[in-house]
């Protein structure tokens, strides 16, 4: 008797044990559920909260001819530009820079006249003068063009991606930087160096032909690292056309 009572016990026993268990397992089991979710909610709000920060705008594919865009706000345009160059003609970029020395950039219409009829009408408006180079990696390349030297800026508008056949194989190239395909606006990069960029993601529309040793003096600034200073400031970029 007394033996058949301890072995009922031991029973019960390991039930309530099992229980338990389960009960841990299943607790275990919703706060792992709970923090994927939560991990899942918090990297959608932070993509969310980064693409706010970007242009929006749908891209535009320019019409011949046309107004000229007003501007909705500061550096802000309502549209993009008509086209207003002459594809079959030459057009270069004279770039002073505010702390002394200038480089020229020859644009390329002919490879990319989408990109280049924005640069050359947002040149022309003085939409680059006081805009800085906010973001200068060693090795890499110094991109600027951003009204809000912030790396969301824009202006106002965005247009496509321009296929062509030049590459990232030299110091000089200059390229649109841009926040994912099709969403160029006004902020560009040149290169001081071959690099491994994909050259589908980005419109390649100039080189640098003269002055290369000014962009290779323009001051290191990596916005990652919070600095204290402003970028190299562009005083003016002027337009020349042959």
């Amino acid at each position: 008797m007394t033996k058949t009572h301890i072995t009922k016990r031991e029973a019960r026993r390991a039930a309530r044990a099992k229980r338990k268990l389960y009960t841990r397992i299943i607790t275990i089991g919703i706060i792992i559920v709970v923090a994927a979710v939560a991990i899942w909610l918090a990297v959608v709000s932070y993509k969310q909260a980064k693409l706010a920060a970007l242009p929006t705008s749908t891209p535009q594919i320019p019409t011949q001819g046309g107004a000229t865009p007003e501007l909705a706000g500061t550096k802000q345009y309502s549209a993009a530009p008509p086209m207003l160059i002459d594809v079959t003609k030459q057009y270069f970029a004279t770039v002073k820079m505010a702390k002394g020395g200038e480089f020229v950039i020859q644009l390329y219409p002919d490879k990319a006249p989408i990109t280049v009829n924005s640069f050359v009408f947002l040149a022309r408006q003085g939409y680059f003068d006081g805009t800085t180079f906010h973001r200068v990696l060693e090795g890499f390349m110094a991109q600027g063009g951003d009204p809000t030297s912030t790396g969301s800026g824009g202006p106002g508008y965005s247009f496509v991606n321009e296929a062509n056949d030049l590459a990232f194989d030299k110091a000089g190239v200059v390229a649109m930087a841009n926040a994912g395909r099709d969403t160029n606006g006004s902020q560009f990069f040149i290169m001081f160096g071959p690099y491994g960029l994909n050259e589908s993601d980005y419109t390649i529309f100039g080189q640098v032909i003269s002055g290369m040793d000014v962009v290779n003096g323009i001051t290191r600034r990596d916005p990652t690292q919070n600095p204290t200073f402003t970028g190299d400031m562009i005083e003016s970029i002027t337009i020349t056309e042959k």
